[in-house]
C-alpha cells in the first residue's frame, strides 16, 4: 500500500481544550506507518448550534498525516483517542473534550458505513476550511475540484471563526502546537 495523505480535523469544547488538543496531535504523531507531515494554527470558533454542543466555543485545527495505514484503521484510531481522552461515545453531538474527523484521505471518495471521505460537511464550514486552506490552498475537493482555497472564498458560513494570535508555543518544532503547557513541560 502506497502512503497517502490524510487530514483529520480536531476539535474541544469541553475541559482543558489546549491540552485535549495537544493531546490529539502527539497521540497522531505516534501512529504506526504515519508520519504528521503539519498541523495548523489553532482557532477559536463559535458552536454551531445545530448538533447543539452546548455554548462553550471550540479550539479547532488540522493534522496533516502520511499514512500506509487503511482508512477504516484510521477511524478505528481516531474514535479510540477520542474514547481514552473521554468523548462521550453516546452523545457525540453535545459537548466534547476531543472530536477527531477524517477530512481528506488522499483523493479518494469513500462511502462506507460509519465512514464517509471527503467529510460531507467539509465543504460547508469555516472552522474546517480556514485551518485546512492554511495546510493546503491549493488541494483540490475531490468531489467539487475546487481548491480549498476556492471553497473558503465562497463560503456561505459566517461562523465566527478567530486565528489565535500568537499561536500557543512551539512543541512540534516549527509547526504550531495546541499548549502553552506543553512546551513548560518540556522545557522543565
Amino acid at each position: 500500500m502506497s502512503r497517502e495523505i490524510v487530514f483529520i480535523g480536531f476539535g474541544s469544547n469541553l475541559g482543558n481544550r489546549l491540552d485535549f488538543c495537544d493531546r490529539a496531535v502527539t497521540l497522531l504523531s505516534l501512529l504506526p506507518h504515519s508520519l504528521v507531515t503539519g498541523v495548523s494554527s489553532l482557532y477559536e470558533t463559535e458552536p454551531l448550534p445545530e448538533n447543539n454542543p452546548g455554548p462553550q466555543w471550540f479550539l479547532n485545527g488540522i493534522v496533516r498525516l502520511e499514512t500506509d495505514l487503511a482508512p477504516q484503521s484510521v477511524l478505528e484510531v481516531c474514535r479510540e483517542v477520542e474514547k481514552s481522552l473521554g468523548r462521550d461515545q453516546d452523545n457525540r453531538s453535545g459537548p466534547r473534550t476531543l472530536d477527531l474527523d477524517i477530512l481528506l484521505y488522499g483523493a479518494r471518495v469513500i462511502n462506507e458505513p460509519g465512514l464517509i471521505v471527503p467529510h460531507p460537511r467539509l465543504h460547508l464550514r469555516r472552522f474546517v476550511l480556514a485551518p485546512l486552506a492554511e495546510l493546503a490552498p491549493d488541494l483540490q475537493h475531490p468531489l467539487s475540484n475546487k481548491t480549498l482555497q476556492e471553497l473558503l472564498a465562497q463560503l456561505v458560513d459566517r461562523s465566527v471563526v478567530r486565528r489565535l494570535d500568537p499561536q500557543p508555543s512551539s512543541r512540534y518544532g516549527s509547526r504550531p502546537s495546541c499548549s502553552s503547557a506543553a512546551a513548560a513541560r518540556d522545557s522543565a
